[in-house]
């Protein structure tokens, strides 16, 4: 039961800068499991959510640039739109 203490996030910024915005995306990348351009679905641990935080706090200017990190109610029902999904798999690997 690995999977338990993982939560769904929704991560999503605003970054002025092309170069930190370049740092933040593919920062992010690897760690998401869905969205796109500057909204991302991710499938995290509290630890690792410890770790993107920091990370993040070093990539963006708090000054200039927006973050909002928002956890997902895992009662609620994902609706989805078109052709949007949503992460369904309890085992992944991210390589």
């Amino acid at each position: 039961m690995l999977h338990m203490n993982r939560s769904l996030y929704l991560v999503a910024y605003d970054v002025c800068n092309p170069r930190r915005l370049y740092k933040v995306c593919r920062y992010l990348k690897c760690y998401r499991v869905g969205g796109q351009k500057s909204v991302f679905e991710l499938w995290i641990t509290p630890a690792e959510l410890r770790t993107i935080r920091a990370d993040l706090d070093k990539l963006m200017d708090a000054q200039e640039d927006r973050l909002h990190v928002l956890s997902l109610d895992p009662r609620m029902k994902p609706r989805c739109y078109g052709k949007a999904s949503t992460f369904t798999a309890q085992y992944f690997c991210i390589t």
